[in-house]
């Protein structure tokens, strides 16, 4: 079986049974739920004791179990064509700049890590409909500049 295949058999199982997201999750438990939806997407991986976790919960076998523990092949044809994830990449084309420029004056010389990461995603009540709040928070790694001489900055971090 493919990963895919696994993906759209997940899928099929929540239809069929009409579980929520938040029910899968807080089956599963242990992790984010943007981490538990992402693996059930076949886009993150769940440690081993998650993978048995949701084997049981959606009846898979032992194979399907230690797919659920692979690390995946990650990502997706660019430009996005579903609208909703096109607008993700739209904000980073027409704000990335700005992004880039605010971190690096804050922070120096290097990138915020998308590997040491948390993010959320809440609802929030507005008169003018509701809105959708995410936060990010990426660990700030400085680029280390090689072949510097001992008395040289060696890491990215902002100068004082």
């Amino acid at each position: 079986m493919r990963r895919d295949d696994l993906t759209e058999k997940l899928l099929d199982i929540k239809r069929k049974n009409g579980w929520s997201w938040k029910h899968v999750c807080d089956a599963i438990g242990g992790m984010s739920p943007v981490l538990v939806v992402g693996a059930i997407l076949g886009q993150m991986k769940l440690t081993k004791p998650l993978a048995a976790t949701a084997a049981t919960l959606f009846g898979l076998d032992p194979a399907e179990e230690r797919l659920l523990n692979e690390v995946p092949h990650r990502g997706m044809q660019m430009p996005p064509s579903d609208p909703l994830i096109y607008r993700f990449y739209e904000m980073v084309m027409v704000n990335g700049l700005a992004w880039k420029a605010l971190i690096e004056e804050e922070f120096g010389d290097g990138i915020m890590s998308a590997i040491d990461f948390d993010m959320r995603i809440e609802r929030l009540a507005h008169e003018n409909g509701d809105r959708v709040q995410m936060t990010l928070s990426g660990k700030f790694l400085p680029y280390r500049y090689y072949g510097v001489e001992q008395e040289e900055q060696q890491f990215g971090y902002r100068e004082p």
